[in-house]
């Protein structure tokens, strides 16, 4: 027998366990009986249908699965029924191949392969693909398992998607508009089945990659007081991938409109000289406008901030000097020193703009000496006389620089070694670059005239009936100045200069054992300017987060100062290659609590006349106290604290009548300045004290000023007040008014008319009366004494000048009355009293003796020292006359 074909392909749907395929057989005898499947696990049967034909079917045995198998291969042979019961005999057909497929169903819905997508756009572009999202499915035929579409499901965004799954973008982005979109997306098979659940999308907008820096803040508040502030503490250079072979960027610190360029210290020119250590016996040109200085008073000033003095010429105003304020005796060596801010002159031919001239006063036009501007070039002119020098010698020095005319403020200072003059600007040492000579001018008898702002020219010019003398004043100075001083015999050294124009804020680096061994930096001299330089963008980024701003001054100025930043970026091969946008920032330094400056002490001082009248008179001042305090915080939480600050002067002016020389003083000692930073200058007005030292050091001066006065009779009350100033009178003190009022010892006589009130003793009580005329003589003898001093004090003023006369006493009409019912030891008592009242007198004049020796050499003159003596042999006089205890009387007139 033998099988109707040899290969039988089947299908059989997935899961199922019907039949599939059906066989015939060709038999030649007998009937087929069983079918016999060859093959490992094959999960099929074959059943006879018909043993007769032959018929039969091929089934599975159990569930069929194509995610599982998709298809079998086998073998099947046919038996006969056989000649025995038994079946030992079959008969076999030969062996048949039978394929079986799977027929899938799409039971499965697809899935992503990611539970969520991320991907970053740049604004303004249209992608072609931002990103791809990917679904599969497990059915295992192609028509199932195979992704057909997806879907954006989330309504009203810019994006669309294909088949493929790719997400594009349907119109540019805008970062400012929107900044990330959220969307969701969904898949189908190929049988139209929807994946279960929809995946995110999250799409970010970035902004377009522009080079520059990023992560700093436009404003960064500086709190007085705390030292060094970084300025970008999280800044970093984008490049937008470029690889770079070097980064330079420079910092610099705007402050030009901070007083006179910078915060600097604000003090008087003469406090800053003596701090800074200058040479004495300057003189300021320009000083504030005063009683005793007052040819400053008709200039413009500009005193911006922070009691900056600032003189501004517009070219119609100057200021000349007077004559006893000129310093006469300019040797071959002086300085002259100035604040100068300047800009280009208006016009194609620019006149002279005159700082300083001292020319003829009437006459001539001779200029013995002038600094002037010309065309942004400074000129120093110095014409020497001729009985000094008779040689062609150097006598215009002129110097080009940027800075003359750059309308910003520069410290200009010209040291004058003749025939070597030397410019310093800011501090940096400038030679001229063209020196002229000239002849010296011939000496003549005309007065000179130092003016400011202009040059005084002294024209002659004849009229009808006389001759006249025009003096004008030309050329005229446009721009500012402040702080002109000239200095006659000295010249300033480097460390002083630069010390007179120091800022006293600037930018610093914080760390700079941090900072990478490629990278360079380099500051001004003012630390205004800071430039770093790098190779390695990581490295600059680290520099430029330690760059800080610094202010070392107590109580600095507030306001914005502003930053810019500028940025050039190198390429390999390349001399630039991306453009770094410029920083402009600001800085601001918020306002200093301000110190509270207070005076306190004794308000009334009353002495004894003959404190007043000693060598050293009396220390109004003795018990001053000097104290300052801020106040921390709000109004409400704040707190005050007492903080130790300098000042720089401090006035005591006298309220009321000025000081007669002729017989009061009010001065100090110069020992009691020595080992300070400290000054001063009095006159009848009262007494100024100057100089930045600390509060110490100005209670302790102070407290050493002394009042005399040498005729106390004339003084009924004395008043003075008191001030005190930080920086220039940016911060004063209360006014401390004091009183100083004298007190008289009681006169003798109003003893004496107490004891003798009766006219008459009866006889009984003589033993009493003549033990109280024994204590009654020392009585008198005490006010002779002092009627005598007194006259000899008279007759001293009277030779000084101006003395009042004493009150004479006519002792030869003294008339003693006794009461002889007065108690003897009342008597014995008073003359003790009386005794112990000399001594205390004797002991105070010796302690007037010892503190003779500590006066100025004003205090002890000739007539001082007349006067000592004098006081000392009356003295021996009268300690004489006490020990010997007896007067010359004129006995008649006395009435017992």
């Amino acid at each position: 027998m033998s099988l109707d074909a040899k290969r039988y392909l089947g299908h059989f749907d997935s899961g199922g366990s019907f039949l599939i395929l059906s066989m015939s057989f060709l038999f030649f005898s007998g009937e087929i009986c069983a079918f016999k499947i060859y093959g490992q696990d094959a999960p099929f049967e074959a059943v006879v249908l018909n043993r007769t034909s032959g018929e039969g079917v091929l089934r599975a045995s159990g569930p069929v699965d194509c995610e599982i198998q998709k298809e079998y291969t086998f073998i099947i042979q046919a038996y006969d029924c056989g000649a025995g019961p038994s079946g030992a005999d079959w008969k076999k057909s030969h062996k048949a191949v039978v394929h079986i497929q799977v027929d899938d169903v799409n039971e499965f819905c697809p899935v992503f392969r990611e539970p969520l997508y991320k991907a970053s756009v740049t604004e303004g572009k249209i992608y072609d693909s931002i990103l791809q999202v990917e679904a599969w499915d497990q059915d295992c035929s192609p028509q199932y398992s195979q992704i057909c579409n997806y879907e954006i499901v989330t309504a009203g965004t810019p994006f669309a998607i294909d088949r493929n799954g790719n997400i594009r973008n349907t119109e540019r982005l805008s970062y400012d508009k929107q900044q990330s979109y959220m969307i969701m997306v969904t898949a189908f098979d190929c049988g139209q089945k929807r994946a279960k659940e929809d995946v995110a999308v999250h799409i970010d907008v970035k902004p377009v990659c522009k080079p520059g820096w990023q992560g700093w803040n436009k404003r960064v508040d500086y709190e007085p007081g705390t030292g060094s502030r970084q300025l970008f503490p999280k800044m970093h250079l984008e490049t937008c991938g470029g690889p770079l072979s070097g980064v330079k960027a420079m910092v610099e610190l705007q402050t030009n409109h901070i007083g006179k360029g910078c915060d600097r210290e604000t003090y008087s020119e003469k406090s800053l000289q003596k701090l800074c250590g200058a040479a004495s016996g300057s003189t300021d040109l320009l000083p504030a406008p005063s009683p005793s200085t007052n040819w400053t008073a008709s200039l413009l000033t500009d005193s911006g901030r922070d009691s900056d003095l600032i003189y501004r010429f517009d070219g119609r105003q100057a200021a000349n000097v007077p004559d006893h304020v000129v310093p006469q005796n300019l040797t071959d060596q002086f300085t002259i020193a100035t604040w100068m801010k300047h800009g280009p002159s208006p016009g194609l031919r620019a006149e002279k703009e005159t700082l300083l001239c001292n020319s003829d006063k009437t006459e001539m036009n001779r200029h013995h000496y002038s600094l002037y501007v010309h065309n942004c070039r400074l000129v120093f002119l110095l014409r020497r006389d001729f009985t000094q020098v008779d040689t062609f010698r150097p006598a215009e020095f002129h110097w080009k620089l940027e800075q003359i005319c750059d309308k910003e403020w520069h410290y200009y200072v010209i040291n004058v070694e003749f025939p070597a003059v030397t410019l310093f600007v800011d501090g940096v040492t400038y030679e001229p670059y063209l020196v002229t000579d000239d002849w010296p001018i011939h000496s003549s008898k005309i007065d000179t005239q130092l003016t400011v702002g202009a040059c005084w020219q002294g024209q002659e010019r004849q009229n009808s009936s006389n001759c006249t003398h025009v003096q004008t004043g030309a050329p005229y100075f446009h721009g500012s100045l402040s702080g002109l001083t000239i200095r006659p015999g000295r010249i300033e050294t480097q460390k002083v200069i630069s010390c007179l124009q120091a800022c006293k804020e600037g930018l610093d680096i914080n760390s700079l054992e941090s900072l990478a061994k490629d990278i360079k930096f380099h500051f001004n001299p003012a630390q205004s300017v800071l430039v770093v330089d790098g190779e390695d963008v990581d490295s600059i980024n680290t520099a430029m987060t330690k760059v800080s701003y610094i202010n070392s001054r107590q109580f600095p100025t507030a306001g914005l100062r502003r930053l810019h930043i500028t940025t050039t970026v190198q390429c390999f091969g390349e001399d630039t290659c991306l453009s770094i946008p410029d920083i402009k920032a600001v800085v601001m330094v918020l306002p200093p609590s301000e110190p509270r400056i207070t005076i306190s002490g004794s308000n009334r001082l009353v002495r004894p006349a003959g404190d007043l009248r000693a060598p050293l008179g009396v220390a109004p001042f003795k018990e001053l106290h000097i104290t300052s305090t801020v106040m921390k915080g709000d109004g409400f939480g704040g707190c005050v604290m007492e903080v130790m600050h300098n000042l720089d002067y401090c006035d005591v002016l006298v309220i009321g009548d000025e000081l007669n020389p002729e017989r009061e003083s009010l001065e100090i000692h110069h020992s009691a300045l020595l080992g300070k930073h400290l000054d001063a200058t009095n006159s009848t007005s009262g007494i100024s004290i100057y100089g930045v030292d600390s509060m110490a050091h100005y209670e302790q001066a102070l407290r050493q000023v002394r009042y005399r006065n040498w005729r106390p009779a004339t003084l009924s009350e004395r008043k003075f007040r008191l001030t005190c100033s930080e920086l220039n009178g940016r911060y004063t003190s209360n006014e401390f008014n004091l009183e100083v009022g004298v007190m008289f010892h009681p006169a003798p006589f109003s003893t004496l008319s107490l004891l003798l009130s009766s006219s008459s003793a009866p006889p009984a009580a003589t033993v009493v009366i003549v033990v109280c005329i024994a204590a009654l003589v020392v009585i008198v003898v005490i006010g002779v004494y002092r009627i005598h001093a007194t006259h000899q004090e008279g007759s001293r003023e009277d030779e000084d000048g101006g003395k009042e006369p004493e009150e004479d006493w006519d002792n030869s009409a003294l008339t003693i009355t006794v009461n002889p019912m007065e108690n003897i030891k009342g008597a014995q008592a008073l003359d003790e009293e009386v005794k112990e009242e000399g001594q205390e007198q004797e002991e105070e004049e010796e302690e007037e003796e010892e503190q003779v020796g500590g006066m100025t050499s004003t205090e002890s003159d000739n007539s001082d020292e007349d006067e000592e003596e004098e006081e000392e042999d009356e003295r021996e006089k009268v300690k004489e006359r006490m020990q010997k205890g007896k007067l010359e009387w004129d006995s008649s007139s006395v009435t017992y």
